[in-house]
């Protein structure tokens, strides 16, 4: 969510100079992020970065800005809508989209199944329709046959105006000889969403949209053991897993499936291992070591993101809750203080915050996952094996990644790391950026002696060292104290009362709902005191739930000694967030349950399977979880489509890679510096040469499973 341009309208009674705005994200009709309000300016930089798993199909992505109402509801100012089909023309690329307008009779994104007689419509059931003030909504349908035949769906108000929530139209010349014509058709905007518009801005979007059709899991049995064979290949380079990352090298995230594949199976280290000896052998001073953007760095920033989260909420989540909130000036630069600013306070408090982050990290060794163990053990022992003669740089070597990658960058973003809801504002994001400098030049050794900092103190010195030699002992203990209490999440829900017989709107209360490591409580009002409390040890699983078992959407269930918990979470994204972190949190408990009911009971039955004992085991399994360290759940048959997809997509660059191999083994030499080939590290032209045919080969096999099971459906028929 990059910025906006000249929000609102541009002329006439409406024209705001002073405009507050912020900007949603909708998943069709549903929100599921916002930004924080952007205090008067209309040209604001938002600069949020959000990212989301998908949890239900979709029609729509759209972004809305609005602007903050004081004393009314916030009005909207404008909207980008992009349909699903079209996401993929503007995926990975920054675009400026032009404001429409926010239009009841446009916010139409559900679907409606019709069966169509010659003179007789007849609607059988709809599909996707949106909550209406969070609620699933009460819609009938009208049909006219004027014109094209037009079907219109409206949400029942009762005492409130009914809610118009789509049209479609079908044309008669689809009927036939009298035949019976059955189809899903979406629903469209009134008038197919035509309407006059104004100059009310625009938008800079950065989206990326990425969709895998996975196939069955036997077909990617070849492509998925030639990649896990990548650690034995000798040399590296010529293994699959390195091609992939030299032929996509300009493409980032095409290192994360790989290295997620190689987590599951336990083939990460060596892997890493690997590739960071073909590095070492490239650096020629240890002071440059690990500071470029080369394969082995991506796949430990890849791996310390994926493994070390939990880590990082344990370590900074306190320190930096504290820091945003309370707000403590920090500036030290005297070309951007503010009048009335101290310099000398501003240096202890900055010097205060940057002792309560540096402690927190050098004192949470025994909470580092042990794969980020192995990894930082394997990099000190081969940085200290290619250069003997530098006693500093077993630290600094891991100091790259800790400190400089990991620590640092978490501080100075914290809302990409979920250590915070929102981006911070312009103050704490300055404080912030101090700090995360600080903390850089505190983790890196060929720093400390040249820089002088307004907080350095030599006593951080053997803090760094203390706390790196217990990250790669290899006596380490992994346990977090029993005493320490960490937040993982603490938001609004609706809560249905415990215990209760019937279903009823009135049995629904909003509440705030509150986690951490130890317990799961939830509040009449966010800060006040508990209404219950379920010690995390008692949760025996956390579970979705059907959406008719209470006729609601982004419901799930908390099953602990008593009576279960039923929450409705604010959107899908959230529900599932909720589910995870619950699940995680519980994982290890001893009692945990096989199977569950996925509806409620009611009028002395279950809804789902109608086993009349309110005791009857559930009749559906329950979700697995991992119960080891890293806490994953990976799905290896999507990983290795998203890695068919890239290295399809790079083809005519394995083909390059292919041709140069030819080439070096035939003439024998290096390759020319001007030619394509310079781009590729080839040690061994015969061995590579072997794997790429082999890589080439499986794609086709994959390529050809794809075209036999593509869909030939065609909008409108059966």
């Amino acid at each position: 969510m990059c910025e906006g341009k000249n929000l609102g309208p541009c002329s006439g009674p409406n024209r705001q100079r002073d405009l507050c705005t912020f900007c949603t994200i909708s998943l069709d009709q549903e929100e599921v992020f916002r930004t924080k309000v952007f205090d008067k300016s209309l040209s604001p930089f938002y600069g949020e970065d959000f990212y989301f798993e998908i949890p239900r199909p979709f029609q729509c992505l759209s972004f809305y800005v609005f602007a903050k109402g004081v004393f009314q509801r916030d009005l909207p100012v404008g909207k980008v809508s992009i349909r699903k089909e079209e996401l993929c023309k503007f995926s990975g690329k920054e675009h400026w989209f032009g404001l429409q307008p926010v239009d009841p009779n446009s916010e139409v994104q559900v679907g409606v199944s019709q069966t169509v007689f010659r003179h007789l419509y007849v609607i059988i059931e709809c599909q996707g329709l949106p909550l209406i003030s969070g609620q699933n909504c009460d819609p009938y349908a009208t049909v006219s046959l004027v014109g094209p035949a037009r079907v219109d769906l409206w949400n029942n108000g009762n005492l409130a105006q009914d809610v118009f929530l789509g049209e479609t139209r079908v044309s008669v010349k689809i009927l036939r000889n009298d035949h019976i014509h059955r189809a899903w058709y979406l629903l469209q905007p009134k008038g197919n969403g035509k309407s006059k518009t104004d100059d009310l801005g625009s938008l800079r979007l950065n989206v990326t949209y990425i969709e895998d059709n996975v196939l069955p899991s036997a077909c990617y049995t070849p492509l998925r053991t030639l990649l896990l064979k990548s650690p034995d290949i000798k040399p590296i380079s010529a293994s699959a897993a390195h091609i992939l990352g030299d032929i996509c090298r300009e493409r980032y995230e095409a290192v994360l499936p790989v290295v997620r594949l190689l987590l599951h199976h336990s083939r990460l280290v060596p892997f890493v291992s690997a590739i960071t000896v073909l590095e070492l052998e490239n650096t020629q001073e240890a002071n440059t070591i690990f500071r470029g953007n080369s394969l082995a760095t991506r796949c430990i920033d890849d791996m310390m993101k994926i493994v070390g989260r939990s880590y990082l909420t344990v370590t900074l989540k306190p320190v930096l809750d504290e820091i945003c909130e309370s707000n403590k000036t920090c500036e030290i630069d005297p070309i951007k203080l503010k009048e009335g600013d101290n310099v000398e306070v501003n240096k202890e408090n900055l010097q205060g915050y940057v002792q309560k982050v540096f402690s927190s990290i050098t004192q949470s060794s025994s909470s580092c996952p042990p794969l980020m163990c192995d990894v930082f053990r394997s990099l000190r022992h081969m940085a200290s094996k290619r250069f003997p003669d530098d006693p500093h740089v077993q630290y600094s070597a891991v100091s790259s990644f800790v400190f400089l990658r990991f620590f640092a960058v978490a501080v100075l973003s914290p809302h990409t790391f979920q250590l915070r809801p929102h981006h911070p504002d312009l103050e704490v994001s300055r404080t912030l950026t101090l700090i995360s400098k600080t903390i850089q030049t505190l983790g890196s050794w060929g720093s400390l002696s040249k820089n002088k900092l307004v907080c350095m103190d030599v006593s951080y010195q053997p803090l760094q060292h203390a706390y790196q030699s217990s990250l790669t002992s290899v006596q380490l203990k992994l346990t977090v104290p029993i005493s320490s209490q960490y937040l993982f999440c603490f938001r609004e829900i609706q809560k249905r009362a415990q215990g209760r017989k019937r279903i009823g709107k009135r049995n629904f209360k909003k509440r705030w709902l509150r986690v951490t490591n130890r317990e799961l409580s939830y509040h009449k009002h966010r800060g006040e005191t508990s209404l219950c409390i379920i010690p995390v040890k008692d949760i025996r699983a956390v579970e979705k739930l059907y959406e008719s078992a209470f006729n609601r959407k982004n419901m799930f269930q908390v099953l602990h000694s008593e009576k279960p918990l039923y929450v409705q979470a604010g959107n899908c994204v959230e529900a599932s967030e909720w589910v995870e972190v619950l699940s995680q949190v519980s994982r290890c408990n001893p009692d945990r349950l096989g199977t569950f009911h996925p509806s409620a009971y009611v009028a002395g039955a279950w809804l789902c399977c109608r086993s009349l004992s309110d005791s009857q085991p559930g009749c559906k399994p329950c979700t697995p979880t991992l119960l080891a360290n890293l806490q994953l759940d990976i799905d290896c048959d999507r990983e290795t489509e998203r890695i068919f997809s890239l290295l399809t997509s790079s083809y005519s660059k394995l083909q390059k890679m292919e041709d140069a191999c030819a080439s070096i083994a035939v003439y024998q030499g290096p390759p020319r510096e001007q030619d394509d080939y310079s781009l590729f590290t080839i040690q061994d032209p015969k061995e590579t040469f072997h794997t790429v045919r082999q890589i080439t080969h499986i794609l086709e096999e994959l390529q050809r499973e794809h075209d036999t099971r593509s869909g030939t459906a065609q909008y409108g028929s059966q």
